[in-house]
C-alpha cells in the first residue's frame, strides 16, 4: 500500500513498475504516457524542479525481483533497466536478467535500429568476450530476450546447467508472461443502456459492461462465480444484494442494462426490493464494479495497480474493499494499492491480526512516501503480528493525531 500527501509520487512509483513489467515481461518499450499515467516527455520525469539536467540525469533505473511461478518452474529471476533519453522519450537502453548466478545484457545499438549487444556472465566469467560481443537486429526495433534465446543457446551450448536453466526460465516467461493491470482512479461513467463493444482491456474499465453481458448470455460455471462473488461484496458493502444483466433481445449484439437490487428488513425475514438501472443508485457502485470484477473475474492478472480504489465509496464500503484486497492477496495475487483511505488500511491490519485469510505480516508492506524540500524519502512500514504499525517515521498520520487532539480539546 502506497500512503503520504498528494504529489509525492505514489502515481509515478505505480508508473515505473507498470514500464518495468513492460520491458521484463512483455518486452516491449514502455510508452510512459500511456493511461492511467501520463509522466510527460523524459525531461519532466527526471527534473527535480530546476529543469536543469546534469550528467547524472542523463538517464534513470529502475529495478526489481519477482518470483516466477509457472507450471511446475519456480524460480526468482532479478531484472533492471537503464532508461536514456531518446526523442524526448525514456528508452530502455540497457536491459539485464539474472537468476542462479547467471546474468545477460542486453545493450541497445546507437542508431536504436534494433541491434543489440549481448554479454552473458556466469560467476566471474564474461561470455562472450567483451571484444567479440554478439549483434543481432529485430523487426519491431526493439530485441525480446526470447528471439535471442535460441540464438544463445547455440552459442553457449547447454553445458552449464545454470545458464540452461536460465535459458528455460526465459522461454517460459515468453510463453506465459504473467499479465498486469493497471486501473485509473476514476472509472468509465455509467450509462442506462449499453450496446456491445470490443472486448479491449482499458484503465477505465469502459469494456466491463460488455464483458459481464457476454458472460451472463452464456449463463455457465463462471458468470456464476463471478456474480456471487460480486454480491457478496454488495452485500458486505451495503451497496447492493444482487446484481444482473437486463438484455433487449436474444443474440450478443442486442443493448442490454446492468441492474441492482438491495434486500431490507431483518436477517430472518429478508424482502427484495425491487430492480435499480445501475446508473440510478449513485457514483459508488459504477465506480467499484470495473475494479470489483477485474479482481473477482476467472483467470485475473498476476498483479493489480490500483489508483486511489476508495473514490465515491463510503467508509463501510471502504472496509469491505480491505477485506477483499486481504482475500486476493491470499490467493497468491499481488496487489500495489495507492490509498488515502485509513477504513482500508485498518482492515488489512485487522485481517494480519485475526489471520482471516492467512496473510503474514511479512505480506503486507507500506510505503510512506514523505516530502521533503525538493524531493521525497518513502519509508517501508512493517506490521507485526497483532496488525500493529512498526518502524513508522515521525510525520507517518501526524495530521491525524494533531487533528484527534485538536477536536477533544487537548
Amino acid at each position: 500500500m502506497l500512503v503520504g500527501p498528494n504529489s509525492t509520487g505514489k502515481t509515478s512509483f505505480l508508473a515505473l513498475i507498470r514500464a518495468l513489467w513492460d520491458v521484463a515481461f512483455r518486452e516491449v518499450v514502455p510508452n510512459f504516457r500511456e493511461e492511467p499515467y501520463d509522466l510527460g516527455s523524459f525531461e519532466d520525469i527526471v527534473s527535480n524542479g530546476s529543469r536543469t539536467l546534469t550528467n547524472e540525469t542523463r538517464f534513470f533505473r529502475g529495478e526489481f525481483r519477482s518470483g516466477i511461478y509457472l507450471g511446475s518452474l519456480e524460480d526468482t529471476i532479478g531484472f533492471a533497466a537503464n532508461f536514456e533519453n531518446w526523442q524526448t522519450a525514456p528508452y530502455p537502453n540497457v536491459r539485464t536478467f539474472c537468476s542462479d548466478g547467471v546474468m545477460v545484457e542486453l545493450r541497445a545499438t546507437e542508431s536504436r535500429d534494433g541491434g543489440v549487444q549481448v554479454r552473458l556472465r556466469t560467476g566471474e566469467i564474461t561470455w562472450p568476450d567483451p571484444g567479440n560481443e554478439m549483434a543481432a537486429t529485430h523487426s519491431s526495433g526493439f530485441v525480446p530476450l526470447a528471439f535471442l534465446n535460441p540464438m544463445l543457446r547455440r552459442m553457449f551450448g547447454t553445458d552449464n546447467q545454470h545458464v540452461d536453466r536460465f535459458f528455460d526460465i526465459m522461454d517460459a516467461i515468453a510463453e506465459s508472461a504473467p499479465r498486469l493491470i493497471a486501473a485509473a482512479p476514476t472509472r468509465s461513467r455509467p450509462r442506462r443502456t449499453y450496446d456491445p463493444a470490443v472486448l479491449r482491456g482499458d484503465p477505465e474499465g469502459v469494456y466491463i459492461p460488455s464483458y459481464l453481458a457476454n458472460l451472463s448470455r452464456q449463463a455457465g460455471d463462471e458468470w456464476q462465480s463471478l456474480k456471487t462473488g460480486l454480491e457478496q461484496f454488495g452485500s458486505q458493502s451495503e451497496l447492493f444484494d444482487e446484481i444482473r444483466i437486463r438484455s433487449f433481445g436474444r443474440s450478443d449484439g442486442d443493448p442490454f442494462q446492468i441492474q441492482v437490487r438491495k434486500h431490507s428488513g431483518p436477517k430472518s425475514r429478508r424482502r427484495k426490493g425491487p430492480w435499480h438501472n445501475v446508473i440510478d443508485v449513485g457514483y459508488g457502485v459504477s465506480q467499484a464494479l470495473p475494479m470489483l470484477t477485474e479482481l473477482l473475474r476467472p483467470e485475473p492478472p498476476t498483479m493489480f495497480l490500483l489508483q486511489q480504489p476508495e473514490v465515491h465509496l463510503h467508509p463501510q464500503a471502504q472496509a469491505a474493499l480491505g477485506t477483499l484486497f486481504c482475500k486476493v492477496a491470499a490467493g497468491g495475487r499481488q496487489l500495489l494499492v495507492e490509498t488515502h483511505s485509513d477504513n482500508i488500511i485498518d482492515r488489512v491490519r485487522m485481517d494480519v491480526r485475526d489471520q482471516t485469510t492467512g496473510l503474514k505480516p511479512e505480506d503486507v508492506s507500506i510505503l510512506y512516501f514523505e516530502p521533503g524540500d525538493l524531493d521525497v524519502k518513502i519509508h517501508s512500514i512493517r506490521l507485526d503480528e497483532m496488525g500493529n504499525v512498526v518502524d513508522a517515521p515521525q510525520g507517518y498520520r501526524q495530521f491525524f493525531t494533531d487533528e484527534m487532539m485538536r477536536s477533544i480539546g487537548l
